[in-house]
C-alpha cells in the first residue's frame, strides 16, 4: 500500500514539474511569437524623433533611446522634431514633423 502511495506520489511531481518548466514555458513562447514586436525597427514609422545634428540632407536623430542616422528631401535644423517616413537598414528617412499647438481660446 506505502510502495503504491509513494509510486503515485513520485509519478505526480514528475508530472507536475514537466508540465511547470517544459509545457508552459513552451505555450507562453509560442502566444508571445504571435504578438506583433513593440521594439522592431517597422514600428519606428510615424514616431516622431529630435534632431540632434544636420548638415545638408542628413544628419542624426535622435529616438527611441537612440541616436540614428537620417536623411530627409529637405533641410532640418537641430532641434527639430522629424517624423519617420522610412527605415532602410540603419538608415531613417524622416520628414519634419507638423508644429502641433497646444494653446487654447480664451472666451
Amino acid at each position: 500500500m506505502i510502495k503504491e502511495i509513494t509510486i503515485t506520489l513520485a509519478a505526480g511531481f514528475v508530472l507536475f514539474e514537466i508540465i511547470e518548466h517544459v509545457v508552459f514555458p513552451l505555450a507562453w513562447s509560442i502566444i508571445q511569437k504571435r504578438k506583433p514586436s513593440i521594439c522592431g525597427v517597422s514600428n519606428m514609422v510615424g514616431k516622431v524623433g529630435e534632431v540632434k545634428r544636420w548638415g545638408d540632407l542628413e544628419g542624426k536623430i535622435f529616438i527611441n533611446g537612440e541616436t540614428w542616422n537620417a536623411r530627409s528631401d529637405i533641410p532640418l535644423s537641430p532641434g527639430d522634431n522629424a517624423v519617420i517616413e522610412r527605415v532602410e537598414g540603419f538608415v531613417l528617412t524622416v520628414k519634419k514633423a507638423p508644429i502641433v499647438s497646444h494653446s487654447r481660446e480664451r472666451n
